[in-house]
């Protein structure tokens, strides 16, 4: 440009010349409108941003919690020891105050995590400034700088956080910086770190650092060496891919970073990072795991306890079934169940060893197979539709899906698999399962308190939570163990019956006109006492028993012993009314059957003396603050006198002696009383017994009706061996059950149950029928016996003796009397006076016979007293002598 004269002049002219003022003039406008336009879009926007920034301040929560939402339950045995932790995939934690959580853990996760943790208030700016500059530098976002604080908000306030857009994730960031700064404000350091380390994630399932101690570790937090807390503060980063047990290798990298962060931090000494170091942990992981997963599935006794804590919860508390079962595995419940794990542990060793069933084991199939055809429909096949195609293919209609191995199960399933799936079809799904046959339950109860003590569900190893539970769940028929509940004790208590009282047993006939057996013999006793039909488990007096009884007396006997499944009324799906109030009751001929903890509770009301202790599987349920939730007392009551115990008790303790019950008599001079149990066709089997300590009950038969081919008496022995190991190891001392002051001792015919006839009843035909019984007061019999006779025979007839038989000719006999309407061949046969005493006496000695008799002995006294007159007469010679002797005579008199 040319400064020169001309040139500014032109220039001046230019700048002040009046359409450049005008153009000048417009220019400046438009700037002050923009400028104040961008003025306004930065005021209003800011106030957006404020406002926007408000509004998510305002939504924040506003009584929020940094304690855990949900935790694991914890069960307890009855000496306060866990047994159990439920949980689902979010409770799966165990919460640990500040003071049991060691320092090398809270350090080690802060040395990582948040190593600022005490000197920020919530948000780590310089955190935030180091993570933004790595990002920048990588050029990524791989860096985190959330603290402790704001990780535990994310967790436990906006449950994880897992948004699905920018905008809520933005949202929900401002919202937990804003909340760890209120958090630290109202939390203390400790309440934050304890929190936050009963939170976190730590791979395989396990929330919170106890829960994943005892996992990786097999104990608890408190226990941890240094290099096990870095590995447990080595998961969280990613707890899917750093987990010890599947990435070891990754973990063990992430071990040895936190424990060099914490050596640089003065945690830890030189010396202790060095050891730690060289610490080879995972091996001790992999052994502990192992082990953790093999106990995995819960025992059948923590089922019971699940399923009746949520029945509870619901009849109690109002829960809904859902809300029951949530609480119970997110509640963080503290369940004190009344199980005794050392006779846990005897029982399942006893009934889970082969050597102890000589019954080959087989194995019953579980089905599920679900088909989708080529047409789009889905059928569901199941084990009865096996059965059903192998009973149509071999013509078998008794054909059952238990098979002598699993190969042949497998071999069965395949071909039916094949039969219904056809070309374009495709399985949808199936499951294979397997019972080992035959099975077994069996419970113990404390009679003193009811408490369950024992349950085994099952034999073999347990497959799933909450599966088949025969000990509480299963119904099977009681056999002859009801003849004691149903017939005999109500018989007892009211009085109509004592152990004395006899009947005939004989040929006889249900109502219905269908003939009653004998299980044990296929011939009759004739003339039986109650003991002894106890002592051989006769089923012929017990029918007869409970018909004198009658069958609603015995009905109601046995609700007072606690059954629920029994039935009185019921319309089946045929139209047809069905119950239990029959004569088969008193042989346990019931529609539905029992359980097996209901039989034994029912049963240890006679160990326990006549009262009746509803049975309990847990005591006390807190809740997640200490608070009881539910209280489960013991309901008590009276169900028969203390004396008809103690009768049961004496017979029953026969039963073991000399009765159906020998092969359960304990090693030890230990009280025992028992009886057996078998249904029909040999499908159950039973025993239940009691010593003056426990009360069990065992059960063994197939899952599916099958009778047994041969031992069947191998139950017994395991009864046997679990009472003799649990007297054994718990140290129990041997004892006699309690005695009964009330009751009476008296003599007895056992062929009539009365007083014996003196010199009679002693000399039966067979053997003495006299003995000792037992009575209650009142019931000592008064009657004498009419169940023998003594007829008096001549031998000269052998016909019965008349009043003119002599003495010389008479012998006596004692018979055995038929019982009126008695009929049919018995035992008693060959004993009983098979005559008519009016018709079959003495032909000889007749009144004609004792005339002649007398009129001879007559005429021989005649004939002697001639003799001895003419005798006289011939020795009458008279001398001098004799005259003067006789004068004397006549003068003396």
């Amino acid at each position: 440009m040319n400064y020169n004269e001309p040139s500014i002049k032109k220039k001046r002219e230019e700048v002040f010349s009046k359409k450049k003022r005008k153009q000048t003039t417009a220019s400046a406008i438009i700037f002050r409108i923009v400028l104040i336009l961008i003025c306004a879009v930065i005021v209003s926007g800011s106030g957006l941003l404020y406002g926007s920034f408000r509004g998510i301040i305002d939504s924040a929560p506003k009584d929020f919690s940094l304690a855990p939402k949900y935790s694991a339950t914890i069960v307890y045995d009855d000496d306060n020891k866990q047994v159990q932790q439920l949980s689902d995939y979010s409770s799966n934690r165990i919460p640990v105050a500040y003071e049991q959580i060691p320092d090398n853990l809270k350090n080690a996760f802060i040395s990582i995590e948040d190593e600022r943790f005490y000197e920020h208030d919530g948000i780590d700016f310089k955190g935030i400034l180091r993570a933004l500059w790595t990002d920048i530098q990588n050029g990524s976002t791989s860096q985190g700088a959330s603290t402790l604080t704001q990780q535990l908000i994310k967790n436990n306030v906006f449950e994880a956080g897992g948004e699905t857009n920018i905008i809520a994730k933005v949202k929900r960031k401002i919202q937990e910086q804003y909340l760890a700064i209120i958090a630290e404000k109202k939390y203390n350091k400790e309440d934050i770190l304890t929190n936050y380390l009963n939170t976190i994630n730590l791979g395989k399932g396990n929330l919170g650092v106890e829960a994943a101690s005892k996992y990786y570790f097999g104990k608890s937090v408190n226990e941890l060496t240094l290099s096990e807390c870095a590995v447990l503060a080595g998961i969280t980063k990613n707890p899917t891919f750093l987990n010890p047990v599947d990435y070891p290798e990754d973990n063990d990298a992430r071990r040895k970073l936190i424990l060099k962060k914490m050596y640089q931090l003065n945690y830890i000494s030189d010396t202790e990072y060095q050891s730690a170091l060289e610490d080879k942990v995972y091996a001790r992981i992999a052994n502990k795991t192992a082990q953790g997963r093999k106990n995995s599935v819960y025992s059948y006794f923590t089922d019971a306890v699940i399923t009746k804590v949520v029945s509870d919860l619901q009849e109690q508390k109002g829960y809904t079934q859902s809300q029951a079962y949530q609480l119970v595995y997110r509640g963080g419940l503290r369940i004190y169940s009344t199980q005794n794990t050392k006779l846990q542990k005897i029982a399942d060793s006893v009934i889970n060893n082969p050597d102890n069933y000589p019954v080959d084991t087989k194995f019953s199939l579980e089905y599920k197979l679900q088909v989708t055809h080529e047409d789009g429909t889905t059928s569901t096949y199941t084990e009865s539709n096996v059965a059903a195609y192998f009973r149509k293919k071999k013509k078998d209609p008794g054909y059952k899906t238990i098979y002598n191995s699993k190969k042949e199960m497998k071999a069965a399933v395949k071909t039916f698999r094949k039969s219904v799936i056809k070309k374009g079809d495709a399985k949808k799904s199936q499951s294979i399962h397997y019972s080992m046959e035959p099975q077994l339950s069996y419970s113990l109860i404390d009679q003193k308190t009811g408490q369950v003590k024992v349950l085994v569900g099952g034999r073999g190893q347990k497959q799933d939570d909450l599966a088949l539970n025969r000990a509480t769940s299963v119904k099977r028929q009681p056999g002859s163990t009801f003849k004691i509940l149903s017939t005999y004790a109500p018989g007892i208590d009211t009085g109509s019956m004592t152990l004395a009282t006899v009947f005939d047993d004989a040929p006889y006939r249900y109502e219905n006109g269908q003939k009653v057996t004998n299980y044990v013999s296929t011939s009759y006793k004739g003339l039986t006492t109650l003991r002894d039909a106890i002592i051989d488990s006769n089923n012929i007096v017990a029918v007869k028993a409970i018909t004198a009884l009658t069958p609603q007396v015995g009905f109601d006997f046995l609700q007072k012993l606690g059954f629920t499944t029994l039935v009185n009324n019921r319309v089946n799906t045929n139209g047809a009314y069905e119950s239990d109030v029959n004569q088969s009751l008193s042989l346990g001929g019931i529609t539905d059957g029992v359980t097996n903890v209901e039989l034994t509770a029912a049963y240890a009301a006679i160990a326990n003396q006549g009262t009746y202790n509803k049975p309990v599987l847990y005591t006390t349920v807190k809740d997640s603050n200490g608070n009881v939730l539910l209280s489960n007392k013991t309901s008590s009551r009276k169900v028969m006198k203390k004396s008809t115990a103690w009768l049961l008790t004496n017979a029953m303790e026969d039963v073991i002696k000399k009765g159906t019950g020998r092969e359960a008599q304990l090693d030890s001079d230990m009280a025992t009383a028992g009886k057996t149990g078998t249904t029909s066709n040999n499908y159950d089997y039973w025993f239940c017994g009691y010593t003056p300590y426990y009360t069990a009950s065992v059960w063994t038969g197939y899952d599916y009706n099958t009778s047994f081919d041969n031992d069947k008496d191998y139950h017994k022995v395991i009864w046997k061996k679990i009472m003799d190991r649990i007297i054994k190891e718990t140290k129990q001392s041997a004892k006699s059950f309690p005695a009964c002051k009330s009751i009476k001792k008296a003599s007895i015919c056992m062929k009539s149950g009365k007083k014996p006839l003196p010199d009679i009843c002693a000399k039966d035909p067979q053997k003495s029928m006299v003995r000792t019984e037992y009575f209650a007061p009142g019931t000592v019999p008064k009657d004498s016996c009419d169940a023998h006779i003594a007829v008096t025979f001549c031998s000269k007839s052998h016909l019965v003796a008349q009043k003119f038989c002599p003495e010389k000719f008479r012998y006596t006999k004692v018979f055995r009397v038929r019982p009126k309407h008695s009929t049919g061949k018995t035992e008693d046969e060959p004993y009983f006076l098979n005559i008519d005493i009016n018709k079959k006496k003495c032909n000889i000695h007749t009144n004609e016979w004792y005339l002649k008799k007398q009129e001879k002995k007559k005429k021989k006294q005649e004939d002697k007293l001639k003799k001895q007159q003419e005798q006289q007469n011939n020795n009458n010679i008279t001398t001098p002598d004799d005259i003067s002797n006789q004068i004397k005579k006549i003068l003396n008199q």
